[in-house]
């Protein structure tokens, strides 16, 4: 009798099952992670006329069922636990992403990500995104770490689970295909928002095609280029290509916004394109793309890292170059030429020892120049510029123009007017930026023919449409991510060095579109660079010159 009571007094200590932990998961991520998708169904289907209740009720299902059984195939010991615990937190950080900003994360996103500098990455943190990711992923992952599992695989419990939330899917489908099919077909983007099945994928594909994937060999590209020589006046060319971060055109003052954010370049008689179109969303895209040859839509990543672009032709003909780095790095554009990186780590009148204002690539360029060999000259300036979410941090106190603004980087707990301030305030500060690199190449006109020209990576969510920052799949993206300021300014000689009729260039800038794919050509033709690699219908300037 007493030996019964201590057999029954003996219980077996709690341990989860694979099948059951695939289970929790996937109704956790149903319920909790994928949040954001709810969101965007739901602005999808309040916009229709007719919508079935039971297309609504199966759209978590669906997602249910689709987790439930990858979850199970990818339950095995050893693997699931530190598997899981990796992707809920970084499931945590697509869904705040996702839900706070907008942003689809998707390949090109990824790869945004991956070629990020701490700094910049840094400036995503804030009180509210640590909370959210403490919450919804670090105490998952806890609770997980620290759950016993069942030592047997239970294979054959897994594949009943599969083969019934098969059965079940199917039957779903069944009632609910044309629902599912129509909202799909003209809203594909859906796919691209369930978490974690998109942004995995994406990223496996993006660390096989980098650093997996055979090369291909390298393209060189204009080896014919030679430089004209200009017959007006013997002085060289110096040009200042600055490269833009996160400007849209739409917030410039040049371009008919309302408020003043162009105070100081419209003293300089700078010419401003009115319609142009970047090449992507997001840096990681955008700058490689609009310094090689392919256009958008030929451009790939690959192709374009294993070929010269136009730097390396410039260079090739006899163009001393030089590139200086403020923001997250040149994305292996100025992997053949000579490069200079602020030191962030300082601390002066333009840097904190985090980061630095865009006034910082200024300093000591007239040095920077005189220690160019080679007659014409060209500096690449990659600024900071409007980078968010952190846009306070890019301008300095006394360019705080328009307030109130959003000292802040969780931007969406500031109210409209307080991120359009503080945005807008970037703006005036990169056109004084501008303007003060022009007034540095006035004075170094005695010794050369000058010229500057401006353009962004890419443009700028604001919270229109429940949209902030920018990554939005290209064919998705508003015209506020994809249009981008193009300013130029030249002085008097190099202007007629160049034969450069400007008023027939402002009517250009004025009429007509333009885009990433012009930068190329563009670059090529004002620097009289003759090569078979040069298109003329893809130069701005080519129809102002006689």
């Amino acid at each position: 009798m007493e030996k019964k009571e201590n057999h029954a007094s003996e219980k077996t200590p709690f341990q989860l099952s694979y099948s059951a932990l695939a289970g929790l998961l996937a109704c956790y991520y149903t319920i909790v992670v994928n949040i954001p998708i709810y969101f965007e169904f739901y602005k999808i289907l309040s916009e229709l006329s007719n919508v079935h209740v039971i297309f609504v009720l199966a759209i978590p299902v669906f997602i249910f069922l689709i987790l439930n059984i990858l979850f199970n195939i990818l339950c095995w010991p050893y693997f699931a636990k530190p598997f899981f615990i990796f992707l809920l937190i970084s499931s945590s950080l697509v869904s705040y992403a996702m839900l706070f900003y907008g942003i689809n994360v998707d390949y090109g996103m990824i790869e945004n990500t991956f070629e990020t500098d701490i700094n910049e990455a840094a400036t995503y943190l804030s009180l509210q995104s640590l909370t959210w990711v403490g919450i919804t992923g670090i105490i998952p992952s806890i609770l997980l770490a620290l759950t016993p599992m069942k030592p047997s695989v239970g294979i054959l419990k897994r594949f009943v689970v599969i083969t019934l939330s098969v059965f079940i899917l199917g039957i779903v489908l069944f009632f609910t295909y044309k629902d599912f099919s129509s909202v799909g077909r003209n809203n594909s983007h859906l796919r691209e928002m369930v978490i974690p099945t998109h942004y995995t994928y994406s990223t496996y594909k993006y660390i096989n095609e980098t650093y997996f994937t055979s090369p291909i060999q390298y393209k060189k590209i204009g080896l014919d280029a030679k430089k004209i020589t200009n017959t007006v006046d013997e002085k060289p060319t110096l040009l200042f290509f600055i490269l833009g971060e996160t400007a849209r055109s739409q917030n410039y003052a040049l371009n008919g916004y309302a408020k003043n954010t162009n105070p100081y370049t419209e003293k300089q008689s700078v010419i401003s394109f009115q319609n142009v179109n970047s090449c992507g969303t997001a840096t990681a895209v955008s700058v490689p793309c609009m310094f090689s040859q392919e256009g958008r839509d030929t451009y790939n990543k690959k192709q374009a890292n294993n070929q010269d672009n136009v730097l390396d032709i410039l260079n090739r003909a006899g163009i001393s170059l030089l590139w200086k780095e403020n923001d997250g790095g040149d994305k292996n554009v100025a992997k053949g030429i000579t490069k200079i990186e602020i030191d962030h780590a300082k601390n002066n009148q333009h840097c904190n020892g985090s980061t630095c204002f865009d006034m910082a690539l200024l300093e000591g360029v007239e040095g920077d120049v005189s220690k160019l060999t080679g007659q014409d000259k060209m500096l690449i300036m990659h600024i900071m510029g409007s980078h968010g979410p952190t846009y306070y941090l890019r301008y300095p106190k006394e360019q705080q123009h328009f307030l109130p603004d959003c000292q802040r980087s969780d931007i969406e707990n500031c109210s409209t007017e307080q991120i359009i301030n503080t945005y807008d305030n970037t703006i005036v500060y990169t056109d004084y930026v501008i303007s003060q690199a022009i007034d540095k190449l006035k004075k170094m006109s005695k010794e050369y023919n000058t010229a500057l020209f401006y353009i962004s990576d890419h443009g700028e969510s604001l919270g229109e449409n429940g949209l902030f920052l920018h990554g939005v799949p290209y064919a998705f993206a508003p015209a506020t991510q994809t249009t981008v300021p193009l300013i130029t300014w030249m002085s008097e000689g190099f202007k007629k060095s160049k034969h450069i009729d400007e008023s027939c260039l402002k009517n250009e800038a004025k009429e007509n579109t333009f885009s990433h794919d012009y930068v190329f050509s563009s670059l090529l033709g004002i620097m009289d660079v003759k090569t078979k690699a040069y298109n003329k219908d893809l130069d701005i300037f080519q129809r102002c010159r006689h």
